[in-house]
């Protein structure tokens, strides 16, 4: 007889998933893979407004979400009791689903007198939300520079309230980490003539080396209406994870449906088109569940389990 394929397993869930603030890219991207995953499997997903990374890992430990979007670098922050988390311990009660998109670290502002890293010296700079992985990566971007917070006045605001900031001309220039076009982004270059300022070089070399987690990249002119000139950046990888403790088919069935539904997400989100295969598993520190282990198994993908 003619073989068939296996089904994707009838399982059934209603899961609550932590993004982040509703004009950035985690939380409409999530939005739209949620609305997929519940339209085309038993498992229904409900996507909450947060923090972003750290608050994400910190709430889905203590059993306030059953999954969440977090930047690379932080969730493997939290699963060693690293940086960001040093103090506060290791979180390894949560496993990788899957990497979903390059997420860039864009630095915007509409202050021509802004032309480096070293000209926020003094200006009001939103740096993220509290626990934020875009404050880290502030944190990060300010060092190759030498430089701390403590250089700039920080302001602590969504990636919206932020650029509302930078258009009402009460903070000069924001960290704003998501995939590009960013909503907050595209929407205040309606309004303003916006630059997002460049990583040099040499800061560029020396950042790298510090913190190899991140890769370089180039945001091309013409993202952002009358952006005529490329940036370079860094960029950190969105990245889909569960609660260790996630019934297997169900891992299993959010990841198959996403990689099945590919084209579909991509309708209703450009960074759907992202999707891949190498991309979701390569450069990942941190274990993956078992269930989206089992998934990428049967595309000729191991990936380490724990």
């Amino acid at each position: 007889p003619e073989e068939t394929a296996p089904e994707t397993p009838s399982v059934t869930g209603d899961l609550t998933i932590g993004t982040g603030g509703e004009s950035g890219t985690y939380y409409l991207y999530t939005g739209m893979v949620g609305q997929v995953v519940s339209e085309a499997s038993n498992v229904k997903m409900t996507i909450v407004s947060t923090g972003g990374s750290k608050d994400n890992l910190v709430s889905m430990d203590s059993g306030m979400y059953d999954l969440a979007t977090v930047q690379s670098d932080v969730m493997t922050y939290a699963y060693n009791g690293t940086n960001s988390f040093a103090d506060s311990g290791a979180l390894s009660d949560f496993r990788v689903l899957c990497g979903l998109y390059p997420e860039t670290i864009q630095i915007v502002t509409t202050n021509p007198d802004i032309k480096s890293i070293s000209d926020l010296a003094g200006k009001k700079v939103c740096v993220g939300d509290v626990g934020s992985g875009t404050y880290f990566n502030t944190v990060d971007v300010l060092a190759a520079y030498d430089m701390t917070i403590d250089d700039v006045s920080a302001v602590y605001q969504s990636f919206g309230d932020s650029t509302e900031s930078i258009k009402d001309g009460k903070i000069d220039a924001a960290f704003i980490v998501a995939g590009a076009p960013t909503t907050a982004i595209t929407d205040l270059a309606t309004a303003k003539a916006v630059k997002l300022i460049s990583i040099d070089e040499a800061h560029m070399a020396k950042l790298l080396t510090a913190c190899p987690w991140y890769a370089a990249l180039t945001i091309p002119a013409g993202t952002y209406a009358g952006f005529d000139e490329d940036a370079v950046t860094i960029t950190v990888k969105a990245t889909l994870v569960c609660r260790e403790d996630l019934d297997d088919d169900v891992a299993y069935t959010i990841v198959s449906t996403i990689f099945d539904n590919a084209a579909a997400i991509a309708e209703l989100h450009g960074k759907g088109a992202e999707l891949n295969l190498r991309f979701a598993t390569e450069g990942i520190a941190v274990p993956f569940h078992a269930g989206a282990a089992r998934y990428f198994a049967e595309n000729g993908i191991e990936v380490a389990v724990k």
